[in-house]
């Protein structure tokens, strides 16, 4: 006896649909893979090979470790990379505990001005003071000159305190309720109740709090003077920008020249790496972390 095949058959319009929508994202992988292999590989390679060669460096070219020897020679790297883990670590999780704390208040419905104060919050999202009076803001409250100004004034980012909301909005009422009967403080309902039940869309903002945190320099630019205080990105922008590579070379001038050109990738590579290896950990949160505000608003 026959079975009948009850799938449903592609449309003409869908495969073709398909097909673009495959090679468009294998496009993009493409655009965003080989810049990195480049990078890699000419971090590996020899300078003078390097400095000869016309086009994309998609393998190591006579492959060396001079340039990443050169790199361990600089000890504001080493400096850098402790202030900034610093800067993410104690950074990411004020960031949190406030967003955590400020979504609760905002998400609760028996909670009279928070729609009030949702919509002023939401308003920070388009209009700001500009740069010059958040200068003057920080350096009021004596965090110029301070790691904290790298942490303080970015406590709490809108956009991601309105996921947060949405997320918290999204946990049946009827468990808090439940909970509220048996005698649990508003804090108990945060941390045993709220908490678990959003630890998804909490390890998408760990990830875009941690990654800002990891990114960012231009703050650092203008409210540190110490290098002792300089995050890595700072150090790294220096080298890229400014070209300075002298604490890590040596000899003439020619080959100061060659080996810099190098530095400069193994420099990024090293303040590049550590983001990636973090994320393949929270990836499987991330869909659903962020598609959750599509559930309701």
């Amino acid at each position: 006896m026959k079975v009948k095949d009850n799938k449903i058959k592609e449309s003409l319009g869908g495969r073709i649909f398909d097909v673009f929508n495959i090679i468009f994202f294998i496009m993009v992988i493409l655009v965003i893979i080989v810049p990195l292999l480049h990078i890699l590989s000419a971090s590996f390679s020899d300078p003078i090979l390097v400095m000869r060669h016309k086009g994309m460096i998609l393998k190591p070219l006579s492959f060396t470790l001079d340039s990443y020897k050169a790199v361990a020679k600089n000890p504001n790297i080493f400096t850098g990379y402790r202030n900034t883990m610093f800067i993410v670590f104690v950074g990411t999780a004020i960031n949190l505990f406030l967003t955590v704390l400020a979504a609760y208040v905002i998400s609760r419905r028996e909670f009279m001005w928070k729609n009030v104060l949702t919509v002023l919050i939401v308003i920070t999202m388009y209009f700001d003071g500009g740069m010059i009076p958040f200068y003057l803001t920080v350096k009021s409250v004596k965090l110029d000159g301070t790691i904290w100004a790298l942490i303080i004034p970015s406590a709490i980012n809108t956009f991601n305190l309105i996921i947060m909301r949405t997320a918290m909005i999204n946990v049946p009422e009827s468990m808090c309720e439940s909970a509220k009967i048996d005698g649990a403080s508003h804090m108990r309902i945060l941390f045993t109740i709220m908490v678990p039940l959003t630890k998804a869309t909490i390890a998408v903002l760990t990830l875009y709090y941690a990654v800002h945190h990891w990114n960012s320099w231009f703050h650092a630019m203008i409210f540190l003077r110490k290098r002792e205080l300089f995050p890595l990105q700072l150090i790294l922008r220096e080298i890229l920008i400014q070209g300075d590579t002298t604490m890590m070379t040596s000899g003439s001038g020619e080959d100061v020249a060659l080996i810099g050109e190098t530095i400069k990738y193994a420099t990024i590579v090293v303040a590049t790496v550590p983001v990636l290896c973090v994320y393949p950990f929270l990836q499987r949160y991330f869909v659903k972390g962020v598609l959750i505000g599509a559930i309701k608003g």
